[in-house]
């Protein structure tokens, strides 16, 4: 069924395939010369609030702080351009808003943690392309948390990269800011990427800077070593029950290395810039670097000269504080994460016989299968 979407002012749109969804919306493709997309909340908790949102937000798109945020090409937020509200037979007066499609310059971030997807969709990406994705979305961070927004759900799902690791971001409709007196709360949060404080919390808690920068460490953890999660591992006493159970615990690998149990196709601790280690730890342990402060280290480690390419293979690209190239080393043991072009990607996604895969290790909770 077709269905129609109507702004405030008549301007009209069809939609045509359904191309998404999350927890709380559905996204459809708009039939539209420009590239957009229009999603749709179909049971927001308090409807009228989220009206009310979605038209401060619409407002906000011509006022400085979300000029500085929308400047550039591509487009780094998809920011809603128009509220509407479905229209067509059987819709039931579903709110929404029409915005950017990212697909038009982006591919879904996740396409850049696995060594499958990699192959498919950017093949030529490197280490150095996870840097720049990292280095992308801390300053996309800092620059937000700047204008006053807090992202509050920020997690791969609602991130985009382009094939040079430009970072874009969606949902900003679950977005926390203020307009004035009135605050608009951010509600949302996603297992994996919750800052401990936030996990288990009365629904409706707010986040902040700071919940927002403890999950940025999560997600530049896992561009950089290849889609693996910081609190992984299957805990060396107990059962592994989730991510947000190791947060909880603190059973990290870079915290306490005799925490947890990691498979043998694990990247190397020591993959990582000692700069970028020592990051990790105070992000986990407590105390927060800010999102500028992630810039700074990342645009340091992203500069060619921190940087070796390996004489075997021209996708290994490594830290030059490794005297031997990691991604050989991983190869020899059978995870080749990054095979030469010629050779495409490895039966299995990369992963080493008998241990979990890297989809596993990025994401999927409940199925994972760990070896001692």
């Amino acid at each position: 069924m077709t269905l129609t979407v109507v702004s405030g002012s008549g301007r009209a749109w069809r939609l045509t395939e359904r191309i998404g969804s999350g927890s709380e919306g559905v996204v459809y493709a708009v039939d539209d010369a420009r590239p957009l997309v229009a999603k749709l909340v179909p049971d927001p908790l308090d409807p009228a609030a989220y009206r009310r949102r979605i038209a401060r937000l619409v407002r906000q798109r011509r006022e400085p702080r979300a000029v500085r945020l929308l400047a550039g090409t591509p487009t780094r937020v998809a920011w809603p351009l128009a509220g509407v509200r479905a229209g067509g037979p059987g819709a039931g007066g579903v709110d929404g808003y029409v915005m950017t499609d990212m697909r038009h310059a982006h591919r879904p971030f996740a396409h850049l943690l696995t060594p499958r997807s990699r192959a498919a969709f950017l093949p030529h990406a490197t280490w150095a392309t996870a840097l720049a994705a990292a280095l992308s979305l801390a300053r996309l961070l800092a620059d937000l948390h700047a204008e006053g927004y807090v992202v509050g759900d920020l997690k791969p799902d609602n991130l985009w990269v382009d094939a040079h690791g430009g970072v874009g971001i969606a949902d900003v409709d679950s977005w926390q800011f203020a307009v004035g007196d009135e605050v608009f709360p951010g509600r949302m949060g996603s297992p994996g990427h919750t800052a401990p404080e936030r996990i288990g919390a009365p629904a409706g808690t707010a986040p902040d800077r700071a919940s927002d920068v403890f999950v940025l460490a999560v997600l530049v953890h896992e561009l950089l070593m290849c889609g693996l999660h910081p609190f992984a591992g299957h805990p060396v006493s107990g059962d592994y029950l989730s991510y947000d159970d190791n947060v909880l615990h603190g059973r990290c690998r870079l915290l306490d290395r005799a925490s947890v149990v990691l498979p043998r196709s694990a990247p190397p601790a020591d993959l990582l810039p000692r700069r970028l280690t020592a990051l990790f730890r105070a992000a986990f342990g407590g105390v927060r670097p800010p999102a500028s402060t992630w810039v700074e280290a990342l645009a340091a480690e992203a500069d060619p000269a921190r940087l070796r390419t390996c004489r075997r293979n021209p996708l290994h690209v490594h830290t030059a504080e490794r005297p031997w190239c990691p991604w050989c080393d991983l190869a020899e043991r059978g995870t080749d994460d990054r095979p030469a072009p010629d050779q495409g990607p490895r039966r299995g996604g990369g992963a080493a016989p008998g241990a979990q895969n890297a989809q596993d290790m990025t994401g999927t909770e409940g199925s994972t299968v760990w070896r001692r």
